[in-house]
């Protein structure tokens, strides 16, 4: 900037005068639309930003290269960018595509880019920290980010405050929409529909009954689902008896496993049980028949995990809304005794000592039938009726009648 207090006598001439910068002015495009479809559309939001940030170019200049993402301005640079080629392709955008802003970030310096150019820094993004964190990053290597929407000219600090308000705008903005989109999932399923993939006993289908506005302001509205039980009733029993593995037998995911995968045509599954299956459906409490909402916290800020939110923040339908596999108390003690065998509270049980016997030889203890004083174990080919409480005497029996099998 030239000074306004200049000297008394023209000395323009002299060496020094006027710094200039030897690095040829290299400016390229940065731009963001938050999704795909809907009242954003990236073929005509996309090349709408491009001829407001345009407007900043100096008079012949044009950009060197384009950077924009179809991505939500709440996620932080390193998790922007990431979507498929195909899908960016498919979009059908004029407005060619050289990368993402994590692509711009780390090419800046290497290719000499001087100047980055943009609508207005929400297109950057929405989270204040990561637009102020591209910014510092981008300033270190001497690239000067520019947003078409601020004044020309003027002091530093009214141009400082006005960007500064515009990314404080953009924050609360982002914190509005966050507390709308939760109170709105959140009345989703006190009404009793699903969020998500419907668990392994159930169904997802559409609610005939829930209220649909005739005609919606954002597009077409997706149909709101209730969990039904799956047309495989064996499903129902698959996820009772595995729940009941751990809650009065005390069983880990291992031994579960072993359990359901001995007997395929009674506890049907798509391909195999495993542990994260077997885990998640204990601890899931859609299978009380209360919807639940926010069990888990998806923006982590590290691709491809959630964070378990505290049971207190979780959000439950008050009645129950779909069939349940199991009781709520039933699923309380589930969750006391995986905590317990978590923490190395692993009891030493009757059963548990019958299992391991029979594991030896190659064998699987499953459960067949129970009533109020007997219950009906299968011990391989044998079935084996006991009392329900299980007396040691009577396990020692069976533990010694299997080792002195031949």
């Amino acid at each position: 900037m030239i000074s306004s207090f200049g000297p008394p006598i023209d000395l323009s001439d002299l060496p020094g005068y006027k710094l200039t910068d030897l690095r040829p002015r290299i400016p390229v495009f940065v731009g963001r639309v938050s999704t795909k479809d809907g009242t954003q559309n990236p073929a005509s939001s996309i090349p709408r930003q491009v001829a407001h940030a345009s407007a900043r170019l100096k008079e012949g200049e044009e950009f060197a290269a384009y950077f924009w993402d179809v991505e939500s301005g709440m996620l932080p640079p390193e998790l922007r960018g990431l979507g498929p080629h195909a899908m960016y392709d498919a979009l059908a955008v004029p407005t060619p595509r050289d990368g993402g802003l994590q692509d711009l970030v780390e090419r800046a310096e290497l290719l000499g880019y001087t100047h980055v150019l943009a609508e207005r820094s929400d297109r950057l993004a929405r989270a204040m920290l990561t637009s102020l964190t591209v910014e510092h990053e981008l300033e270190k290597i001497g690239v000067e980010v520019v947003y078409a929407n601020e004044p020309v000219g003027g002091t530093e600090s009214g141009r400082l405050r006005m960007r500064r308000q515009s990314q404080v705008d953009a924050e609360v903005y982002r914190s509005v929409m966050i507390e709308m989109s939760m109170g709105g999932q959140a009345q989703h399923a006190i009404g009793g529909w699903n969020h998500g993939y419907p668990p392994y006993p159930y169904i997802a289908v559409i609610d005939e009954n829930a209220p649909r506005p005739e005609k919606a302001r954002f597009g077409i509205t997706r149909p709101k689902r209730k969990l039904a039980a799956h047309p495989d009733s064996r499903r129902f029993d698959a996820a009772s008896e595995l729940c009941r593995l751990r809650r009065e037998e005390h069983l880990k995911a291992a031994d579960i496993i072993a359990i359901l995968s001995s007997d395929p045509d009674r506890y049907p599954i798509d391909g195999k049980w495993t542990h994260t299956l077997v885990e998640g459906l204990i601890a899931n409490p859609k299978l009380t028949g209360h919807q639940v909402y926010n069990r888990k916290a998806t923006r982590t800020g590290r691709p491809g995990f959630s964070r378990l939110n505290p049971v207190s923040e979780w959000v439950w339908s008050p009645q129950i809304v779909h069939e349940p596999v199991v009781s709520l108390q039933e699923w309380k003690e589930a969750q006391k005794v995986t905590a317990a065998l978590r923490a190395g509270d692993q009891r030493s049980t009757s059963l548990a000592r019958l299992r391991a016997t029979a594991a030896r030889r190659g064998l699987t203890v499953s459960q067949v039938s129970s009533n109020a004083t007997h219950t009906l174990y299968r011990i391989g080919a044998r079935q084996v009726a006991v009392p329900s409480s299980l007396p040691d005497v009577i396990v020692q029996q069976i533990i010694d009648d299997l080792e002195g099998t031949s």
